[in-house]
This record gives structure tokens, sequence and C-alpha cells, in this order.
């Protein structure tokens, strides 16, 4: 899989951070979510992760594409 940078919140990629693959979906980085209050209200099956990234990435992203 080929990952193209869409947009993030720093320049040098290691904060959250949009991809779009050659596969024709989009890779999140963002911070895992851990507050079991919060884990609990999603329900996530095996292989799949919760995470949290700013709206603001977000909104810039819709924009873009």
């Amino acid at each position: 899989m080929r990952l193209t940078r869409i947009d993030g919140t720093c320049r040098n990629g290691t904060c959250p951070t949009v991809y779009a693959t050659d596969r024709g979906t989009y890779v999140i980085q963002g911070y895992t979510v851990s507050d079991s209050e919060l884990a609990g209200q999603v329900d996530l099956p095996r292989g799949e992760a919760a995470v949290e990234v700013p709206r603001e990435l977000l909104e810039r992203v819709a924009r873009d594409l």
C-alpha cells in the first residue's frame, strides 16, 4: 500500500495526519482513545482502533477533497 499525505497538524508527520492510499481508502493517524469510558461508547471489532484527531484537521481535509 502506498500513502500520500493529505494534511496534518504538524509538518514532520508525527502528529494527527490524514493519508490517502492507492487503494481508494484513507489512513488516519491520531491519538489512541485510551479513556475506558470513552472507548466503551464505541463498539470496536477485532483489528480496529479508535483514534482522536483535531476537528480543524478534518475540516481542512474536507475542504481539500
